[in-house]
């Protein structure tokens, strides 16, 4: 795969496992943009969120909705978005008039991330809130563009395992 091949890289899986740290990788090893899905929520959701509420379909929508807007908008490049792409439906709308687009899901325990949550400073997300990530979270298939990654793996090593799958 070229620098410029075009692809969107979603990375996703629940909150704490690594979205941002991989997605940095990816993008520095393409040369091409990236973009935390974080950093597109409206005010309302972060405020929800950090509150102890857990968005549902409706609050998701309008971030979702932008983060398909950022996808289209590099997609002669390419570019990579960390977002939690929780459900099928939600990976669905984020694909929306992409034709070259991967989403990696990262994926671990609940214990492990737990304890990568309650290592992190200053993020909205409250690690009280991963169980209903958990509870929401569909797994994706064999029928999504999708490469499944453990996270009890190094980041380089799964920076490596993506390059394999290209």
């Amino acid at each position: 795969m070229n620098n410029n091949s075009g692809f969107v890289f979603f990375v996703m899986g629940v909150s704490g496992t690594g979205k941002t740290t991989i997605g940095e990788l990816v993008a520095k090893e393409f040369n091409i943009p990236f973009f935390d899905g974080d950093d597109y929520h409206p005010p309302t959701n972060v405020a929800k969120m950090a509150s102890g509420k857990p968005l549902n379909d409706a609050d998701r929508l309008e971030w979702l909705l932008k983060l398909n807007s950022i996808a289209n908008e590099n997609k002669k490049k390419g570019c990579v978005i960390a977002c939690s792409a929780l459900k099928k439906k939600y990976r669905i709308l984020l694909k929306e008039h992409l034709e070259l687009y991967l989403f990696l899901f990262l994926q671990g325990s609940f214990h492990l991330i737990l304890e990568r949550m309650g290592d992190r400073k200053e993020h909205f997300m409250p690690t009280n809130l991963l169980k209903s990530q958990f509870a929401t979270l569909e797994i994706p298939d064999e029928s999504e563009a999708v490469i499944i990654l453990n996270i009890e793996c190094s980041p380089e090593e799964i920076l490596t395992q993506i390059k394999k799958h290209l």
